[in-house]
C-alpha cells in the first residue's frame, strides 16, 4: 500500500515537472467564481501567482475547488504567491478553504482592512494572521516589483495610492480625462484600496486592478497616462463600468470580464468595451442576464451559462437587482464550471481559449489596424 502511494506521488511530481519543462508561455486562468475573482498566472518556469481567492459563505468550498482544479490543469501543486486585491468577501472569502487544499508560500496585500466587517475582520485577525505568520507576507505599495522569474510584475495601485512615475517611456496626455469629473462625497470602501498590478511578459502586457473605483482609476490615469497600453484588459469591478479614460486609453486588443449571471457586463459597461479604439473581442466568464441581446457577445466567447437554460435570450437587458439584504438569488450555477485560458508568448502573440466549448482565437503581435 505504501509503495502504491509513493508511486502515485512520484508520477504526479513527474507530470508536474513535465508541464513546467514544456511550457513556454505565460498562462492565465480566469476562474469562474460566480461574480467573485480568482485569476491564476503561471510562468514558463512553473512559478504561480493567484490574484484573489473567490467567495466566502456557501460558495467558499465551490470556489476553492474550482481554483484547485485550474491549478491542477496548469500542473501547479502549490501557489507561490497569493495577491489579495482587497478584503471584500468575493475576493478573499474562499481563502480558508483554499489553504486547506493547496499550499500557499507568500501572501501579498495592501495592509490593514479599512472597511469594518465582522466576518472579514474575524478571519483577518485569526486565520489570516496565522497563515501569514507561517509564510512570507508582503504589504505592497505602488512602484513595487514582485519578484517572479521571467515576468515584470509591477504594483500600480495600493491603499488609495497610485503609481506616479511612467512605466513605459514618458507619460502622455490622456484625452479621455476631460469627459469625467471625480465624484465628491462618496463613501470610501475597500474597493478604493485595491491592489492593482501591471504585468509584462516580453512584448505582452496585461493589467488587473481588482475593484478599483472610478475616482482611483482617475488618479491613476489622469491627467496623463503613465501605464501605456495593454494587449489584454482583465476588466476590473467584475465587468462593471471601467471608465473610458482607463479602458480606452489602455487600448486593449482583448477584454475579459469576470462577471456573474447578474453582476457586471451591463449595457453601460459593455458599450465602453465595444467602443475602445483597438479592441478586437470581449470574452465573458459568464452569461449575463443584464446584457440582453444588444450588449452581449456571441456564445462562443462566453465560458459559463446557467444550470437551467432559458428558452430564449431576452432582447432587452434586465435591470440590475437591488443591492443589500433584499438582493434576490442569482440563477443557479453550481455544476461544472469552465475557465477562460490565456496563453501569451514573449513576442506578444497570445491565444484565448473558452474551456467550455474549446473555441480559441490567437491575436498576432501586430494588429491589422492600430
Amino acid at each position: 500500500m505504501q509503495k502504491t502511494v509513493l508511486l502515485s506521488m512520484l508520477l504526479s511530481l513527474c507530470a508536474t515537472m513535465a508541464v513546467a519543462q514544456t511550457r513556454k508561455t505565460l498562462d492565465m486562468y480566469v476562474v469562474d467564481v460566480e461574480g467573485g475573482n480568482a485569476v491564476l498566472f503561471v510562468t514558463p518556469s512553473g512559478e504561480s501567482m493567484l490574484v484573489d481567492s473567490g467567495n466566502g459563505g456557501a460558495g467558499a468550498v465551490r470556489d476553492a475547488e474550482r481554483i484547485v482544479a485550474a491549478a491542477k490543469d496548469a500542473g501547479v501543486t502549490a501557489i507561490d504567491h497569493l495577491l489579495t486585491t482587497h478584503y471584500h468577501g468575493d475576493h478573499i472569502g474562499g481563502l480558508a478553504e483554499l489553504t486547506a487544499r493547496i499550499p500557499i508560500k507568500e501572501f501579498i496585500d495592501h495592509g490593514p482592512n479599512t472597511q469594518p466587517n465582522p466576518a472579514i475582520d474575524s478571519f483577518l485577525q485569526g486565520g489570516y494572521r496565522e497563515l501569514t505568520s507561517k509564510a512570507k507576507h508582503t504589504v505592497a505599495k505602488p512602484g513595487d516589483k514582485i519578484p517572479i522569474a521571467g515576468v515584470d510584475w509591477r504594483i500600480v495601485t495600493s491603499a488609495m495610492q497610485v503609481l506616479k512615475t511612467p512605466l513605459q517611456g514618458k507619460a502622455i496626455p490622456n484625452p479621455y480625462c476631460a469627459n469625467f469629473t471625480p465624484q465628491q462625497g462618496v463613501n470610501l470602501t475597500e474597493d478604493d484600496q485595491s491592489l492593482g498590478s501591471f504585468i509584462t511578459f516580453g512584448k505582452f502586457r496585461t493589467i488587473h486592478l481588482g475593484d478599483l473605483t472610478l475616482n482611483r482609476q482617475f488618479e491613476l490615469m489622469c491627467p496623463t497616462n503613465r501605464l501605456g497600453t495593454v494587449d489584454l484588459l482583465v476588466a476590473g469591478r467584475h465587468g462593471n463600468v471601467n471608465a473610458e479614460f482607463l479602458a480606452h486609453a489602455l487600448r486593449p486588443r482583448v477584454v475579459v470580464t469576470n462577471n456573474g449571471t447578474r453582476k457586471g457586463a451591463q449595457p453601460d459597461a459593455m458599450k465602453i468595451f465595444f467602443t475602445s479604439p483597438r479592441v478586437e473581442d470581449v470574452w465573458q466568464i459568464h452569461f449575463s442576464q443584464l446584457s440582453g441581446q444588444e450588449y452581449t457577445v456571441p456564445g462562443m466567447f462566453i465560458a459559463n451559462l446557467i444550470d437551467q437554460q432559458q428558452q430564449a435570450m431576452p432582447v432587452a437587458p434586465l435591470p440590475p437587482p437591488p443591492q443589500g439584504p433584499q438582493t434576490p438569488p442569482p440563477p443557479e450555477h453550481n455544476g461544472k464550471a469552465y475557465y477562460i485560458k490565456i496563453s501569451a508568448q514573449p513576442d506578444g502573440v497570445f491565444t484565448v481559449t473558452n474551456m467550455r466549448n474549446g473555441f480559441s482565437k490567437t491575436y498576432g503581435s501586430k494588429p491589422a489596424s492600430d
